[in-house]
């Protein structure tokens, strides 16, 4: 079944992507029975298009048979180049359209953190609204990485920790508790994480937040908790990610080092190279490091490196997100259904 677009613009990238399942605006379908879905993209210009293409992708291989309609939604206060801001403005809709409907769910990414403090970014008051406007009306909300820290915050005054150093890589996470989301997800899987916070277990506990999987290396990865109306989601990973995106990342950090704009040399992603591919790095780092300019990037390996990278997490990645869906289809016909005598006993 395809995936409905809400931009009426026929320009959209994920209109001509080859192979894609989109059927055309949304407003021209005469399915009825979508399950109506909001993209809160939070991310930096730069991220704006792979995320839309990352959470689209994932959303077709797990939607099956549902009918999904995804509507894309911005904040206005998040920071944005004069591209970035042209861009939104053609193909999202505000926070305050959003604050005028309801939706059966949410999907709110993460951004990168701009200060210690996450009440004193940019854009902490819409995220608020967002977030208080989505527990009442929705079925389910997903938020991952910081925007999972955010909901936390704000909902059970739960605080991030600062890492010592990055956490990215991919990790072998268990699945710890029973339910619905996790049917069909194997014991053992794999997520990536990109961040430099995290929430910790025994906090989450505390305020009645249910742990679904974890790692040793990574901490706490999928947790849930009711909010009101809705189910929310937390991933403090990123199971949207497609198999070279923590490579374009860790190039990103490798070009700030390079630049001056960071002192420290980020860290490689674990369990993300081979062998023969960390040692490559060990040496273009040690280069870097020696010989530290910005035209040394040119010289990254990216595209051999890449050659080799796969997606080790789709499948499991797939499952959750088909159970998500299945979860607010079945929310979804509950609602639907007139009352009788009998359920109101």
């Amino acid at each position: 079944m395809p995936i409905l677009i809400d931009p009426s613009s026929p320009d959209h990238h994920l209109f001509a992507r080859e192979g894609s399942a989109a059927a055309g605006p949304a407003k021209d379908t005469s399915l009825r029975d979508c399950i109506n879905i909001g993209l809160i993209n939070n991310m930096p210009d730069s991220a704006l298009i792979p995320t839309e293409r990352q959470l689209f992708d994932l959303l077709s291989a797990a939607a099956g048979r549902l009918a999904i309609r995804l509507h894309l939604y911005a904040m206005d206060t998040t920071p944005r180049t004069d591209w970035g801001r042209d861009y939104v403005r053609r193909f999202y809709r505000g926070i305050n359209d959003l604050l005028d409907v309801s939706l059966d769910g949410i999907i709110i990414t993460g951004a990168e953190p701009k200060t210690e403090n996450l009440i004193e970014e940019p854009y902490w008051d819409s995220f608020v609204r967002v977030i208080d406007w989505a527990k009442e009306n929705t079925v389910s909300s997903v938020c991952s990485c910081l925007a999972v820290h955010g909901a936390v915050l704000h909902f059970d005054g739960v605080d991030r920790y600062a890492l010592p150093d990055k956490c990215i890589g991919v990790f072998n996470q268990t699945r710890t508790a029973h339910h619905p989301l996790m049917l069909g997800v194997p014991e053992r899987l794999k997520i990536p994480h990109s961040r430099w916070n995290e929430v910790r277990e025994a906090d989450l506990a505390l305020t009645g937040y249910k742990v679904l999987t974890k790692s040793n290396g990574a901490g706490v990865d999928c947790f849930v908790k009711q909010h009101k109306k809705s189910l929310f989601v937390c991933f403090q990973g990123h199971p949207e990610y497609e198999a070279q995106t923590l490579l374009g990342e860790y190039r990103r950090d490798i070009g700030r080092f390079l630049r001056g704009e960071n002192e420290s040399y980020p860290s490689m992603p674990q369990g993300y190279f081979d062998r023969a591919a960390e040692k490559e790095l060990v040496v273009f780092e040690r280069e870097a490091r020696s010989t530290r300019r910005p035209e040394l990037l040119a010289s990254f390996p990216a595209d051999r490196l890449a050659q080799d990278l796969r997606n080790t997490w789709h499948s499991a990645a797939k499952r959750i997100y088909r159970n998500w869906l299945l979860y607010l289809s079945s929310q979804r016909v509950r609602r639907s259904k007139p009352l009788t005598v009998g359920s109101l006993t």
